[in-house]
């Protein structure tokens, strides 16, 4: 094994994980439990990871216990975490260190040498999961030999596939043999490409991850009861583990769906779900010996890779710059990835009512958003009564579904229904600190919305816009105080996705929003558990200007007479959540004419509008795929024609040279504060994957973007 201050040295600015040893005199007479407790010495925001010297801590622990197992002091050794954490896996904060394959081959070998004790003191060893048991943390657990879960636990994960790792301290090898490897690879592969989806404490029992459940109240004490009795004979722990193993056929029919569904994800981009599909592939005929061994390779690739750097640097955007927006009113501008400070405090102005203009279900959805999530009351408006009443059935219907799955109590569901009201009148607004417009995506029509809000509403309320791409400043530019004006951009579908752009109006002093709308505004985006970046004024923003870029040159390859099977397959090497003709069905036709025919109007040298797509438009087409995802014979026939195909290849760079001039002019322009907002927005507005970083580090790395603009976007 590696030098214990090499590897420590590779993790300076590790937050060690300490082992604290006490005694427990278990009841029914089952002798003396040795109770490890992982704790960091921080409070719950700053959960209990496993760098070298946490996992130091943890031998070090594990050969007391040993010592005292030898004299017969102890019966049983248990391992539980600091309040609300159990632990979340390996710290990964060293990881850019790492710089030589036998660095990062001995990190892997430090974490089976020291987990596998747990298993092979020669006392039983149970996991009391508390709280949070994210990767190494479920992977320590998992090398027990019993678990119990509190029922209060809200995540449960294998996420190391999300970020470009694998299960690497023993993940791959235990989970299958334990579960089963159908319901082992949903742990493994198909929940961290499912937006990194984790488990609940009651999914994870039921999936036989845990032995015994109890609740959060009393969860330790009943453990602990729990244990005394398995010690004793008393309680008898039953799993669904087949007496004769885990049936071949139906191990290789999870591994082949396994891959199929990473397939359908990333079609090959990104290398470690695949790894990890292979390792439970093999699991079913190794020894544990073995099985560590493999992991151990597969982590030493991985942490090496491109795609993990990249996964870092997405998931440090996600976690510490999307907390604050770079420059956000009285915030630090910040280039790197650290956040600024916040606003000061007192500049944003507080919010107790909201109103909506529009009633239509983009605005029904934003409506139950602000009264969940504000918990204050909000009114819609439209033309008409019918237009109301099916803008307030949506909201009560959704409402209703929430209740029906168990996600808000019938009080709650209750209150809700009450908060959000209707009204013919703009009348309603007059006592509304923040009123936003979702009516059709027409200037002249938002202009009169906010000149029709403004006459009756205070002065101090702020006024938003959700739209898509129009200028911010052109809208409020006939109002009498522009300067409270905000875009506020939502993404489809508004509960899910995590993403708000806060457009600033023109910087020119007559029209520019001020501090305190645009502090207000920041302020509402976090209160929605919104994550905000803030936009300059510019057609489109970024989102959906780059998607356009994006989309545009594919759809020029079709004008031109690529055929479409070749085109909606071109970006697919790049692992994107889904094909541009997908997304050409999601946004539809009509909106993706309109937005192109917005940024072609701004920058004719550069956005086109495609006569095949306008055609589409004419002839009413709103989908592109039938049911099973074939592509719609009319809509082929449209598409078709041309007489200078391209390959796939040239096809997606193509697409990926437009999509670096973009963000290098965008950047040029003060669009964003620098390129991790861009990265920021792909990934929270378009759900662009980490193994890309978003999209500038993969530009970089690829060589497009010096190809393209001459330098890196990432010096």
């Amino acid at each position: 094994m590696a030098d214990a201050s090499l590897l420590t040295s590779l993790f300076p600015e590790e937050v060690v994980t300490r082992a604290l040893v006490r005694d427990v005199e278990l009841p029914y007479g089952a002798g003396t439990m040795a109770l490890i407790t992982l704790d960091n010495g921080r409070d719950h925001t700053r959960p209990s990871t496993f760098g070298p010297a946490g996992l130091f801590s943890l031998r070090d622990a594990l050969d007391a216990v040993a010592a005292r197992v030898a004299r017969n002091e102890i019966s049983a050794v248990g391992v539980t975490g600091k309040p609300f954490i159990f632990a979340v896996g390996a710290d990964l904060s060293g990881a850019p260190l790492i710089a030589a394959r036998d660095e990062a081959l001995a990190i892997g070998r430090l974490g089976h040498a020291v987990f596998r004790r747990l298993g092979e003191l020669g006392v039983p060893s149970f996991a009391f999961v508390n709280g949070a048991a994210l990767g190494g943390g479920l992977e320590l657990a998992l090398h027990c030999t019993y678990r119990t879960i509190s029922s209060g636990v809200t995540a449960v994960a294998l996420p190391e596939c999300f970020l470009g790792l694998l299960p690497g301290w023993g993940g791959t090898y235990l989970l299958p043999h334990l579960i089963g490897p159908g319901s082992a690879l949903k742990v493994i592969v198909e929940n961290p490409l499912s937006q990194n989806r984790m488990l609940r404490g009651a999914q994870a029992f039921s999936l036989g991850i845990a032995d015994a459940m109890f609740e959060p109240a009393d969860f330790l004490a009943e453990s602990l009861r729990w244990a005394a009795r398995v010690l004793t004979g008393a309680a008898e722990v039953s799993r669904a583990i087949p007496a004769q193993g885990w049936d071949p056929a139906s191990w290789d029919q999870a591994v082949a769906a396994a891959r199929l569904f990473a397939d359908g994800k990333l079609h090959g981009a990104a290398p470690a779900p695949y790894r990890a599909i292979d390792l439970v592939a093999a699991a079913r005929g190794r020894t544990r010996d073995e099985g560590f061994a493999a992991e151990d390779e597969g982590l030493a690739d991985l942490l090496l890779s491109d795609e993990l750097r990249a996964g870092l640097y997405a998931f440090d955007l996600t976690q510490k710059r999307a907390r604050h927006a770079a420059g956000a009113p009285d915030a630090v501008p910040a280039r790197g990835v650290d956040p600024p400070r916040p606003p000061r405090d007192g500049i944003a102005r507080p919010v107790t009512k909201v109103g909506v203009v529009g009633a239509g279900l983009m605005a029904a959805q934003i409506a139950l958003l602000f009264a969940r999530r504000l918990e204050v009351p909000v009114v819609l408006t439209d033309l008409d009564q019918a237009r109301l009443d099916a803008g307030l059935g949506h909201v009560r219907a959704e409402v209703a579904r929430l209740r029906e799955r168990g996600r808000i109590s019938a009080d709650a569901a209750a209150r809700l229904t009450a908060l959000v009201t209707g009204s013919l009148t703009k009348d309603a607004f007059a006592d509304a600190d923040f009123v936003i417009e979702a009516v059709f995506e027409e200037m002249a029509v938002k202009q009169r919305v906010l000149a029709e809000v403004e006459a009756v509403v205070r002065p101090d309320c702020v006024l938003a816009t959700n739209t898509s791409s129009l200028s911010v400043t052109e809208m409020a530019s006939g109002l009498a105080h522009p300067e409270r004006v905000a875009g506020f951009h939502f993404f489809n579908p508004v509960a899910m996705m995590p993403l708000v752009e806060v457009v600033r109006g023109a910087t020119t002093d007559a029209l520019s929003t001020d501090e305190g709308t645009t502090a207000t505004a920041l302020a509402v985006g976090t209160a929605l558990k919104k994550n905000c970046v803030l936009v300059k004024d510019a057609p489109a923003f970024v989102v959906n200007r780059l998607l356009t870029r994006f989309l545009g040159e594919i759809l020029a390859a079709v004008d031109e007479g690529t055929p479409i099977e070749v085109a909606e397959h071109a970006p697919d090497p790049l692992g994107l959540p889904m094909s541009p003709f997908f997304l050409l069905q999601l946004v539809g036709p009509a909106v993706a004419l309109h937005v192109g025919e917005t940024l072609a109007e701004a920058y004719p040298d550069r956005f086109g509008v495609s006569p095949k797509l306008r055609a589409l438009v004419a002839a009413g087409k709103t989908v592109v795929y039938r049911p099973g995802l074939t592509v719609d014979e009319s809509v082929a026939a449209i598409l078709a024609g041309g007489d200078r195909p391209s390959t796939a290849e040239e096809v997606r760079e193509r697409a990926l040279e437009a999509l670096a001039e973009e963000i290098r002019l965008m950047l040029d322009e003060g669009v964003v504060a620098g390129p991790e907002d861009i990265d920021l927005c792909m990934i929270l507005g378009a759900g662009w994957p980490f193994h890309l970083g978003g999209i500038t580090p993969y530009l970089d790395r690829s060589g497009i973007a010096e190809k393209v603009t001459g330098t890196r976007f990432h010096l």
